[in-house]
């Protein structure tokens, strides 16, 4: 009895998906760094196509593809320097004032910790004889406890090590061939379906380079934000810090994070008072409520067709499955869900499951 394959094609296709959804979900760490150069292809391939048509002939698909990376990770590499200036002034200040931070701190806790009845005592000189001896060490001797951690985390740090040399390498041969990647892709796709599929792509083009350009303003809004903020309390390093904490919100969570620590160190180490807090709260509170109650659901989410509370939904959401790397894409996935969501919605309102049988 011959097998009719059309009645079961909905279940083939339910099978292979979730078939497909287990091997992503088991192979998903080794998958990191190839989905990271991805969506790096996907936002400079543009960029290497506006280099070419400039002038073919002196400027190769490959000269363009080196020069357009180069852009990328110096554009990377400078936002990782703006870090230097804040670590060379931070750490002298920080073996100067260590002592009279620390005698204050014993000043301070032990009365505190005393009247709710807990008898502990901070052996200052100790503590302050070890960090003193560890901040003034050569940078030779501080080798020896970094291989000791990299030893205790060493599967980390190579994954890190790794993902740092294998993503430029893969973000080359996708900017090279993507074209080619791209047509091959599409001939899978059955010529009935061509229309649909060239329409669906285009639009999420479009709602994905709204996103990029939402995303950039963003980050331009907060660094000017955060590093007049900053400025205003009279910190000296409120440029260097205020711009590099806005173009880490790029990284949900983790740049705000970072941002706030450096801040909050060079504040208690200038002002050596309860002023360092009070700016850390106040500056770092009204630029979370900025971004995420204002700039980024009216600049990125409104662009993409996003509510604010479907925008916080997705980070949480990408977030808890995917980790890092979901915080990452969680936007631009959701921007492309929403637009097959968006067609799905439109073919239903017009399927006769909606209309109902003709009278």
């Amino acid at each position: 009895m011959p097998i009719n394959l059309s009645s079961k094609r909905p279940t083939l296709w339910l099978g292979a998906a979730v078939v497909l959804l287990m091997v992503l979900w088991a192979l998903g760490p080794v998958l990191v760094p190839f989905a990271v150069a991805a969506v790096l292809a996907y936002a400079l391939h543009p960029l290497v196509l506006s280099l070419q048509r400039l002038n073919p002939a002196l400027l190769p698909r490959l000269v363009c593809v080196l020069l357009v990376e180069v852009i990328a990770l110096l554009a990377v590499l400078g936002i990782i320097l703006l870090l230097v200036p804040i670590l060379t002034r931070e750490v002298p200040l920080l073996q100067q004032q260590l002592p009279a931070l620390l005698d204050r701190l014993a000043v301070n806790v032990n009365p505190w910790l005393a009247k709710f009845g807990i008898e502990l005592t901070l052996d200052v000189a100790s503590l302050k004889a070890q960090l003193i001896n560890y901040l003034s060490a050569n940078r030779e001797d501080w080798l020896d406890p970094l291989l000791a951690s990299l030893k205790l985390g060493g599967n980390f740090a190579l994954t890190a090590i790794g993902n740092m040399i294998l993503i430029p390498v893969v973000l080359f041969y996708l900017l090279s061939e993507w074209d080619r990647w791209v047509f091959q892709i599409v001939q899978w796709v059955p010529p009935k379906w061509r229309t649909n599929y060239d329409s669906f792509m285009s639009e999420c083009d479009a709602v994905l380079g709204q996103y990029l350009r939402g995303q950039l303003l963003v980050m331009l809004a907060l660094s000017c934000f955060y590093a007049a903020g900053l400025m205003a309390f009279g910190l000296d390093l409120a440029i260097p810090i205020g711009v590099f904490t806005g173009l880490a919100v790029f990284v949900p969570y983790l740049g705000f994070g970072l941002g706030l620590m450096l801040a909050l160190l060079a504040g208690i180490l200038q002002f050596a008072s309860l002023k360092a807090l009070l700016m850390v709260a106040v500056v770092f509170g009204l630029g979370q409520l900025l971004e995420s109650f204002w700039l980024t659901p009216k600049w990125v989410g409104e662009r993409i067709g996003l509510h604010p509370l479907a925008v916080i939904f997705a980070l949480l959401a990408f977030g808890h499955f995917f980790g890092f790397v979901g915080v990452l894409v969680a936007l631009p996935a959701s921007a492309v869900i929403l637009v097959a969501l968006r067609r799905a919605r439109a073919q239903y309102f017009e399927s006769d499951m909606y209309r109902g049988p003709s009278p």
